[in-house]
Parts: C-alpha cells; sequence; structure tokens
C-alpha cells in the first residue's frame, strides 16, 4: 500500500535530490515532483524568446504566457511547458547560469508553490527543491536536507553536463556551483535553509543505493507512525 507521506527534499546544487526523490518515489509508490525543473522551465523559456532574466518588469509580464502542468506516467510527473516537454534543455549551461535569478523573484516562486502544493493534495508525494521543507510543505512528515563536499557536487555536475575533460571546464563548473549557493542561501524570498526539524544527510561518501536505504528506512519509520 502506497504510504500517504509527504517527504521534502531540500539541498544545495548537485547534492543529489532528484536522483534520490526519484528513487524513493519508485520504491514506496511515491509521486515525485522536481520543483527546480519548473524554475528551470521558466528560465529556459525566457531565454528562448531572448528575455533577459534580470529584466524584473520583462519576466512578470511574459510569466503569465507561461503554462506549467505534469502530467503523470506511473510515479512521475512530466513536466509540459505550454504543452510539451522542454527534455534536456532544462539542464543546459545556459539555464544553469541563469535559474537562480529567475527564482529569486517572488512573483515567479508564489505562482511555483502554489502548482507544487496543489500537486500535492490527497496523494502521497516525494518533492525536492530548496525550499521545499519550510515553504511549500512546512508539516511535511518527513524532511531531509541534503548536503555534500564542493569537489563532490562538481564531478556530478560535471558528468551531468557531459563536459570534456579538462581543468578549465571543472574551474567553471566549480564557479557556477559557488555562485548558485550564494544567491540561493541570501535572496529575500524563500532562501535557502535547513528546516529545523530536517534530518541532514551527508551523501559526500555514499553511494546511490547506500543513500537509498538510508532515507528508505525514514520514510518506512515515518509511514509507520501515520498508521
Amino acid at each position: 500500500m502506497t504510504p500517504r507521506i509527504t517527504v521534502a527534499i531540500d539541498g544545495y546544487s548537485a547534492c543529489g535530490k532528484s536522483t534520490l526523490a526519484k528513487d524513493l518515489a519508485q520504491r514506496f509508490g511515491l509521486i515525485h515532483v522536481d520543483s527546480g525543473s519548473m524554475y528551470r522551465a521558466v528560465t529556459y523559456h525566457l531565454l528562448k524568446h531572448q528575455i533577459d532574466p534580470s529584466k524584473t518588469a520583462e519576466v512578470k509580464k511574459i510569466l503569465h504566457d507561461i503554462d506549467l502542468r505534469f502530467l503523470q506516467e506511473g510515479s512521475l510527473f512530466v513536466l509540459l511547458l505550454n504543452g510539451s516537454p522542454p527534455g534536456d534543455a532544462l539542464r543546459s549551461k545556459a539555464v544553469d547560469d541563469q535559474v537562480s535569478q529567475v527564482a529569486s523573484y517572488g512573483f515567479v516562486r508564489e505562482k511555483m508553490v502554489e502548482i507544487q502544493q496543489n500537486i500535492a493534495r490527497d496523494r502521497g508525494v516525494v518533492m525536492d527543491g530548496r525550499d521545499i521543507g519550510i515553504v511549500v510543505f512546512p508539516n511535511a512528515e518527513l524532511k531531509i536536507f541534503l548536503q555534500a563536499d564542493l569537489e563532490i557536487r562538481v564531478d556530478r555536475r560535471y558528468l551531468e553536463l557531459g563536459t570534456t575533460e579538462n581543468q578549465l571546464a571543472r574551474k567553471i563548473v566549480a564557479q557556477n556551483l559557488t555562485e548558485r549557493d550564494r544567491i540561493d542561501s541570501t535572496r529575500e524570498i524563500s532562501p535557502l535553509t535547513k528546516a529545523k526539524d530536517a534530518v541532514v544527510i551527508d551523501n559526500s561518501n555514499l553511494s546511490r543505493a547506500e543513500q537509498l536505504e538510508v532515507v528508505g528506512a525514514l520514510v518506512q519509520y515515518r509511514s509507520q507512525q501515520l498508521t
């Protein structure tokens, strides 16, 4: 039986939040929603239409033309941007460089949070992002805060981008992650913050399977408390 539990996963970029969320969804039959993909979709749409993400008025204007919906496929909700899945374009370096700026706007976050909360109504869900445990689901039964050493995160993002092996590329990836950390942690609206009741997991030295076992045990324990 699928547990009616809400699992909130927060943490810095490239800590493996989405990977963990997908694994938990598959194991426990939960719905997985990658909240970060929503901000990436908005960013991608802006860049596609040559809108400067730093121009607040222009971003606010075009936001009304953006329709974000999720199509359920098994335990996953596939993001549709104006009716079509944007796919791997959301993980491009261009989107990477601008998404924190877009996510810092309060009016953008307000729209995204409303969509996220509606998805989780009356169902078990695991959602990952930056403010899930504090803003989106402050009453989540289980809150996880993922962290990892910067070098480990650089390795993960480096592989994700499929970047050609060279030190300059690694340095650029490291700089990008460091800057995103700064923006995410210091923005005025919903900064990245660990919820007081979140369980901190440092997965620097954990394999994907080991991480799933650790957090999976917590999901089982919290689910049993609900019955």
